[in-house]
């Protein structure tokens, strides 16, 4: 029996989208999805595909046209030196990239250095491979980053990866420049690997998003991943991908995606390819209505619910996680206070410790919602925090 499944946690966000299925009229600012529709050269080119009947079955890697459109915009965007769209595989969003790219660099007992708090399937899928993930805090008094010297005292002679997520879920903490050249150092140095997760690339409202397979001689031992499901508002559509140049861990990875997935949905794929060739006007829209929806969020925190919760507004990424104030009362624990706010307040929101030990003590919101939902869930906020937890 495959008991080492036992030990892989499933997230919690599922218990809480339970519970919210027992809510009348909730506010849904639990789950990490954007209220914005698919731009139209999205839908159109999957509506096209359909009609001209793309229904049938496509390379496992990828639809080559649209391999070439993401090598291009890897080189062009990110900067990275994809010189093949050879070197790209398509995926069933982002959690698949991961898998695929976990179960293809990963043996038994490697470890891994995962971000803490950080999404709950990036320590899931190095279980998964029946590796050993390793925390590395992130500070909020660092901006949500790390103590570089701290990150590179927990390297072993086990040590095989590093992960990193910029834009980082759950805490809007984004690496500077600075701490992508020293992770580019301590990687080489101690000859890791990097899994980089950029999914939310497009969402930064302070600084700036560095790949660091950017970097000189990065590409050859990072593994950048990416998904449509943040920049086009594509999360149901399940799109993402990876680049690997290293020839012998990509026919690893493309086993893994040919035993889970065939291929990735044709129809699907070239909506991908319409998000790539058409206009890119929307990102920037989508990017300054989640800036206004983050500042109203943050005004509605401090006026209505200041005494209870605390914490700046996120560089990137589309989340507040907020620090339960310990003079708030009984709210030490963040299921409970997230119990309390979808069951008295009909409020949406993932405990902090689900996305790791160092969580504890928060709560994240998602504010990518319409912002009447945003100022429903803050005006009942404003009811609910007469009422002791």
């Amino acid at each position: 029996m495959a008991a080492y499944l036992d030990g892989v946690p499933l997230s919690g966000i599922i218990r809480i989208r339970d519970l919210m299925f027992t809510v009348k009229d909730p506010f849904r600012l639990d789950q990490g999805d954007i209220s914005f529709d698919a731009p139209d050269t999205v839908k159109s080119a999957m509506t096209r595909a359909i009609a001209e009947n793309k229904t049938h079955y496509v390379p496992t890697t990828g639809v080559p046209r649209l391999r070439e459109l993401i090598a291009a915009k890897l080189r062009d965007k990110n900067r990275i030196p994809v010189t093949d769209p050879d070197d790209v595989l398509v995926t069933t969003g982002g959690i698949q990239g991961l898998y695929v790219v976990c179960q293809a660099i990963l043996e038994p007992a490697d470890e891994v250095l995962v971000p803490d708090p950080e999404w709950p399937p990036a320590a899931g899928h190095a279980l998964l491979a029946k590796a050993v993930p390793v925390a590395c805090p992130l500070y909020e008094s660092n901006g949500w980053r790390y103590d570089l010297d701290e990150l590179e005292s927990k390297i072993t002679a086990r040590t095989r990866v590093l992960y990193l997520n910029t834009p980082q879920n759950p805490t809007g903490g984004v690496l500077t420049r600075s701490d992508v050249e020293r992770l580019a150092e301590i990687a080489r140095e101690h000859n890791l690997w990097v899994i980089s997760d950029e999914s939310y690339e497009d969402v930064i409202f302070d600084g700036e998003h560095v790949s660091i397979a950017s970097l000189p001689g990065m590409y050859e031992r990072t593994i950048p991943l990416y998904t449509f499901s943040k920049s086009y508002a594509m999360t149901g559509l399940r799109l993402g991908y990876v680049a690997i140049r290293d020839a012998a861990i990509r026919d690893r990875a493309k086993k893994a995606l040919f035993y889970t997935a065939s291929n990735i949905s044709s129809v699907v794929q070239y909506g991908g390819i319409g998000a790539l060739e058409g206009s890119q006007e929307c990102i920037e829209q989508f990017r300054a209505e989640l800036r206004a929806r983050r500042d109203l969020f943050y005004r509605g925190i401090r006026e209505y619910a200041g005494e209870v919760f605390s914490g700046e507004p996120p560089a990137g990424a589309f989340y507040a996680f907020l620090r339960i104030r310990a003079q708030a009362g009984d709210q030490s624990s963040s299921w409970r206070t997230a119990e309390h706010l979808i069951k008295n307040g009909r409020i949406g929101c993932v405990p902090g410790v689900d996305f790791g030990a160092h969580g504890e003590g928060y709560l994240r919101f998602c504010f990518a919602r319409e912002r009447r939902e945003l100022t429903g869930a803050l005006e009942s906020m404003k009811t609910l925090f007469g009422v002791r937890v």
